[in-house]
């Protein structure tokens, strides 16, 4: 026997309608095709599924057996169709993001918690980029967005403006180099530098300045927590460079410094890298547009 979504559908428009008529109005077909797709069913289970002698139309014990199945099926059925339509038009899905900077936690936890309440049906989950090759793994579609401070040119990804931020040297009050207006390269000789546990390519202070100018620190130290390098560096145990929404809290404090880096100061920019197919998909837009409007935030405390 083979069933199809349609005979549960006329099985259960017939029931709750009470007859062929009205059943037939409802799925927007003729009495006549409706009466030929019962027949056509019945002699495929070899039993009647109506009671045709009964106003209204009543089903048999095999057609009540079918209505049960129908119950179960067409809702799952209607919510797949459903889950389905929001995916194509861009209201459900998945976001998966990966993070190469690792001080972005501070900025986009609150991005995330402004998208939740408006996109609750999107799966949201953040990985680190830094133990895996995140811009790869946007490519084999298991990320879907990376926060990056390095664009390249890859076919099939684009990568869209976030917002600009300065890496800023930051030291306590009591440190040689607090009386400097800005620091250079020369300035990390012979200090310690506590840093994110990153590979130092992915990280300002080496990438932007010291890697040029072929300077290394007398040491570094690796610390996971924002406010643990801070309470480090107000320690006077070494020196660290920070984004600068990072430092907005402590920078009018007595017990820090914060510095630019060379006279001129260094600026970076945050990029989203997206798969070009879903630029246009309006969660991952609403979800630019937070990054924004929350670095606008930053920007001005």
């Amino acid at each position: 026997m083979h069933i199809e979504f349609r005979h549960l559908r006329t099985i259960k428009a017939i029931h709750e309608a009470g007859g062929l008529a009205r059943a037939a109005d409802q799925l927007n077909i003729t009495q006549s095709a409706l009466s030929h797709q019962i027949k056509g069913l019945e002699e495929q289970a070899g039993v009647e599924l109506f009671l045709r002698r009964s106003k209204p139309m009543k089903l048999s014990a095999a057609g009540l057996r079918l209505l049960r199945l129908a119950e179960q099926v067409l809702p799952q059925v209607e919510a797949a169709q459903a889950e389905f339509s929001a995916l194509r038009d861009g209201e459900a899905g998945r976001l998966h993001i990966a993070i190469e900077c690792h001080a972005c936690f501070e900025w986009l936890f609150p991005v995330l918690e402004g998208f939740r309440k408006s996109w609750g049906d999107v799966d949201v989950d953040i990985r680190p980029g830094l133990a895996f090759e995140a811009m790869p793994a946007l490519m084999r579609e298991e990320v879907d967005l990376v926060v990056t401070s390095d664009p390249e040119d890859m076919s099939g990804v684009t990568f869209i403006e976030l917002f600009d931020y300065n890496p800023v040297f930051v030291a306590s009050a009591q440190h040689a180099l607090a009386s400097k207006p800005y620091v250079e390269a020369e300035d990390f000789r012979g200090q310690t530098l506590i840093t994110y546990p990153v590979e130092r390519t992915r990280l300002d202070v080496f990438s932007q300045l010291l890697i040029p100018a072929g300077v290394e620190p007398a040491s570094i130290r690796k610390v996971e927590l924002t406010a643990v390098i801070l309470l480090l560096v107000a320690s006077n145990r070494g020196v660290s460079v920070l984004p600068d929404w990072v430092v907005r809290e402590v920078k009018y404090s007595s017990d820090y410094v914060t510095r630019p880096l060379t006279k001129e100061g260094i600026t970076r920019r945050l990029f989203a890298a997206i798969r070009s197919d879903d630029e246009s998909k309006p969660f991952m837009q609403e979800l630019i547009r937070l990054a924004r409007v929350e670095a606008r935030k930053l920007q001005l405390q």
